[in-house]
Order: C-alpha cells, then sequence, then structure tokens
C-alpha cells in the first residue's frame, strides 16, 4: 500500500474518485471520469498520489474465490407496448431474467393478468427471475403498485431493490452456477456481497 500510495495519480481511478465495484456504472460514453456511484458514496479519492479514505469496505478473513458462471441471463427492459409473448421467447433461451421495469416497478397491465401469468409461467419453468427499475437511483420497490405487489408476493419474483442492473446480473450469473435449487439461488441472490444491497432498500 505505501507504494500504491506514491505512484498512483489522479488519473489512474477515473478523475481521482475510488468506486466500490458493486456500485459503479458508466454514465458518460466519451469523457474520462465515465463511471459513476449509484446509491452509494465514493469510499475514497486519490489526491497528490495518495489515498483518502471515506469508507472502509467490509470484507472476509480471506478472499473467496470461484470460477463458474452461469451465462443464459437475459434481459428485458419495458417499454410502452413491450408484448408479453417476449417472455415466452426468452423462456427458451434463459436460466434466469432480468426485467427493467417502470419506476420503482411497474409492469405493463393491458386489462388482463397476461405479464404476471407469463411471469408466472416462467417461474414454474424453473426460471429465475428478477425485477428492477429502469431509473438509475433510489431502487425499486414493487408493493407500490398492484401487479408488482402480487407477483412479488403470489409468484416470489426477487427484487434488485438499490441493485444496479450490473450487480444484478453478475450476480444472478454467479448464483445460478452455485445453486441447485430455487432455494439456494434465492439464498445466495439475497446474501450482501461488496454493499451490492443496502439496508432498508
Amino acid at each position: 500500500m505505501p507504494h500504491m500510495e506514491k505512484t498512483l495519480s489522479s488519473q489512474e481511478i477515473f478523475n481521482g474518485r475510488v468506486i466500490l465495484g458493486t456500485r459503479a456504472r458508466k454514465t458518460h460514453s466519451k469523457s474520462f471520469d465515465a463511471f459513476s456511484s449509484i446509491n452509494y458514496p465514493n469510499i475514497a479519492a486519490v489526491r497528490d498520489g495518495r489515498i483518502l479514505r471515506y469508507i472502509e469496505p467490509e470484507h472476509g478473513p480471506e478472499p473467496e474465490f470461484y470460477t463458474q458462471l452461469e451465462t443464459r441471463v437475459g434481459l428485458l427492459k419495458l417499454i410502452p407496448g413491450t408484448e408479453p409473448e417476449l417472455l415466452e421467447y426468452m423462456l427458451g433461451r434463459s436460466r434466469a431474467l432480468v426485467i427493467e421495469s417502470f419506476g420503482v416497478g411497474g409492469i405493463p397491465y393491458y386489462g388482463d393478468n397476461a405479464f404476471e401469468e407469463k411471469i408466472a409461467a416462467m417461474m414454474e419453468n424453473g426460471v429465475r427471475v428478477v425485477i428492477t427499475t429502469q431509473v438509475p437511483h433510489e431502487g425499486s420497490n414493487l408493493s407500490v403498485y398492484r401487479v408488482g405487489h402480487i407477483i412479488k408476493e403470489k409468484y416470489r419474483v426477487l427484487e434488485a431493490s438499490s441493485m444496479t442492473t450490473e450487480a444484478v446480473i453478475a450476480k444472478m450469473m454467479w448464483a445460478l452456477a452455485y445453486s441447485d435449487s430455487r432455494e439456494s439461488f434465492e439464498r445466495l441472490f439475497t446474501r450482501p456481497v461488496g454493499k451490492d444491497k443496502l439496508e432498508n432498500s
């Protein structure tokens, strides 16, 4: 660490800001200051070649290494007019699906329960479903709207809360590779890793 403090420059850590990996999202395509910390403060800064720590991340006594990922994870970004049949298409191609919903967790409702039924069918076929939000800050809350509340309580759809979509996908790939049941997947997915989920989120 002393050697690192002497050699680091502000350009090596995105404009002098140190971001927790599970909270990082690329928010600018061309700027050097390309990444932002989502729903969590920067954990440190680099000034004059030295690291100034604001937050000491929690960690175990020893690192844990994993060598497997299940990459059959799909991502569906909802837009007005999204057809429920898209879920059927993804059912045969994914072991897990992330649905980026409207606002805090809105699911399309066209006067019937088509979306709810398609999600239920995916769950019954062993596909793991996690609902997140397209909005970068403040996270999801499926309990706000009726449809979101139903699919969470009735079908045990998981919720991303304040996790970024990037963190959700990576965590699902890991949890799928190391679980053999719905219960073990849920246990791994809901286990906090690197502050990917916040308390009371």
